[in-house]
């Protein structure tokens, strides 16, 4: 496993307990805005994870089918992502 992915590894797994602990706030019946908030963290963390997913696909996958000369596809295919990362329709 390469740097990228084990940086985002640790990212979703962080975010993992995140969530846990935020169904265990809802159960406890805590208060709305730290639940809210609580929940944009786990959004961060895994838009953090994505961009170390895309990153490892960039230095690796689209660069080899560059050398391939296919790489047009690949760049086709993360500028998709990035659109729906940054939520344009």
């Amino acid at each position: 496993m390469n740097e990228e992915r084990k940086k985002a590894m640790k990212i979703l797994k962080t975010a993992r307990g995140q969530v846990d602990s935020v169904i265990t706030m809802i159960e406890d019946d805590r208060y709305c805005i730290d639940i809210a908030n609580q929940i944009l963290a786990v959004n961060g963390l895994l838009k953090r994870a994505n961009l170390e997913i895309l990153k490892q696909h960039i230095n690796h996958c689209v660069k080899e089918a560059f050398e391939e000369d296919a790489g047009e596809e690949k760049v086709d295919e993360v500028i998709k992502v990035i659109g729906r990362l940054i939520d344009t329709k």
